[in-house]
């Protein structure tokens, strides 16, 4: 199924969430009917980001506060003594109800919805985005049917796959909830997949080499456990406590230091997909939207009209995003999900993130307001960040933690800098005293730049471009226009053969804006949509 998008253009002087200046935003945007998880993992790599199924990316040299993608490095990350007293707290919490005096003393300010879409949420209720889904679904219909005909395959003997297409697509170009059951690709069920409160399960045949390397250590722990390694096993990739003292502990001990069986409360992660059609989804959906009025209400201080259902399900339940369970990606499937902290049976927080090849990126946090003693905004991300690793032992390519823009020109976002500047710990061979597992992408060659190389750059100008190589160029960029694909009058069509058709300037100028922008490899996979 490939991605069809609507581009709604570059928009200026509307107002900016960050430093509240009333025209000084400025971006480019698109509206998803359908994507794919490769298409938009290319788009945020290329500085795109979403809000609901509303896309875009700020022109960095022109907008007030330019926002510069920014990713964590999880399998490189080690906790900072900040966040140990976020987990530590938890677990004092879970055991034995201690609540702790104040809060931590580096809790972040919380990222709002306002802040990063604001101006674009006013804008997506001006533009036109409504579409007849029928004609749309049936003009799609008719042009793969076309080209089935031109490669001598009869149309005929594929009609159930087309009808099932043709079903799924109709929902994905709506802009809201589906009103009918559809033909849907989702994700494994909570409960059915990864279950997140507890640790990364492990086959049999790996605890046992566990124990006999345990019983190794203690009979001999320098020479007979590296004649086990050479055996065959590789040192684990985020190693249980060793008994040595002095051993630091990794994230995942930290998590999942067990409790007493006379805990006080009990916490539960559940990951559930974003989809109506899911039935966790469906029976929390109530619960959860109660959650976000009250955070949004007593954090944000939102009056009650502005945070309702609709713009709930429109910015943090509705999700171009199409479900994929390839053989070889995660259990849980790409796609968007909810990670809800369930605490005592009900939900306290939910992490909306999108599971996507490459990485884990957060969408947006909420919670309840009667638990910010318990640093929720910390222990979210240090959460998704031990998920990113947990995925990664069986998707490889999976190790980004993306947590959206960072806004260096704003005191306030400031706190995503002091999250990844983690002091490191004491290391024999360590010569750094400091190291941030993370990076920002270049605005010019979207290249990603370790952050230290930035800082500076940033403190002499707002807009930076990070890649020092005066000869780097974007090599994603549009190269062939011409092969750009755009959907138009229920046909699928090179913009070579679309433009012999236009007489309008401006519509070639705004296609080859839009190459310019999504690059050369999604301009030949997505389906541009012109009227």
């Amino acid at each position: 199924m490939a991605s069809v998008v609507e581009y709604k253009g570059l928009k200026a002087g509307y107002h900016c969430g960050y430093c509240d200046s009333e025209e000084g935003k400025v971006s480019c945007g698109m509206w998803a009917h359908s994507m794919t998880v490769q298409d938009y993992q290319d788009l945020i790599d290329r500085g795109w980001r979403r809000s609901g199924k509303y896309v875009y990316k700020p022109v960095m040299n022109q907008t007030c506060c330019p926002q510069y993608t920014i990713r964590c490095r999880p399998l490189q990350f080690q906790p900072s003594k900040s966040h140990k007293k976020v987990l530590k707290k938890m677990l004092k919490f879970l055991a034995k109800g201690e609540i702790s005096k104040g809060n931590c003393e580096d809790e972040p300010m919380e990222p709002t919805m306002e802040d990063t879409v604001a101006g674009d949420f006013a804008l997506i209720n001006k533009l036109d985005i409504q579409c007849d889904l029928k004609t749309l679904s049936d003009d799609l219909k008719e042009s793969f049917e076309s080209e089935e005909k031109k490669k001598g395959k009869s149309p005929k003997k594929e009609e159930p796959k087309e009808l099932i297409q043709s079903q799924h697509i109709e929902e994905k170009l709506g802009s809201g909830e589906p009103s009918h059951p559809l033909k849907v690709h989702t994700a494994p069920k909570p409960g059915k997949g990864a279950d997140l409160s507890k640790p990364p399960c492990r086959k049999a045949k790996e605890i046992r080499k566990e124990r006999k390397r345990l019983k190794l250590m203690q009979q001999n722990p320098a020479g007979e456990l590296e004649g086990f390694q050479a055996q065959g096993e590789p040192p684990s990739l985020f190693p249980r406590k060793a008994n040595k003292s002095n051993q630091p502990k990794s994230l995942e001990d930290l998590i999942f230091e067990s409790l007493p069986e006379n805990a006080s409360h009990k916490l539960e992660v559940r990951l559930v997909p974003v989809s109506f059609e899911d039935p966790e989804f469906k029976s929390s959906f109530s619960q959860s939207f109660s959650l976000y009025v009250k955070y949004q209400m007593a954090i944000h201080q939102d009056p009650p009209d502005e945070c309702g259902k609709t713009e709930f399900t429109r910015f943090l339940c509705s999700s171009p995003l199409e479900a994929e369970n390839p053989p070889h990606g995660p259990d849980c499937g790409y796609g968007s999900f909810h990670q809800q902290y369930w605490l005592d049976g009900r939900i306290i927080a939910v992490g909306v993130i999108d599971i996507l090849p490459y990485c884990v990126s957060s969408v947006y946090l909420y919670y309840d307001p009667d638990y910010s003693f318990l640093s929720l905004g910390v222990y979210s991300a240090l959460r998704e960040i031990g998920f990113t690793r947990q995925l990664h032992q069986k998707t490889s390519q999976l190790s980004y933690y993306y947590m959206g823009f960072y806004i260096h020109s704003c005191p306030k976002m400031k706190y995503k800098l002091c999250f990844l500047w983690t002091q490191s710990q004491s290391r024999k061979t360590g010569a750094n005293g400091q190291y941030r597992p993370s990076d920002l992408l270049c605005p010019e060659t979207y290249v990603w730049v370790p952050i230290e190389q930035c800082l500076s750059s940033l403190e002499n100008s707002k807009y930076c471009r990070f890649n020092q190589d005066p000869e780097a160029v974007d090599e994603g960029r549009s190269k062939e226009p011409d092969r750009l694909q755009v959907f138009h009058k229920k046909a699928i069509m090179p913009y070579g053969v679309y433009k012999k058709q236009q007489r309008d300037p401006s519509e070639e100028a705004a296609v080859l804006q839009y190459a310019g922008l999504v690059g050369q490899a999604c301009s030949e996979r997505m389906l541009l949509l012109r009227n």
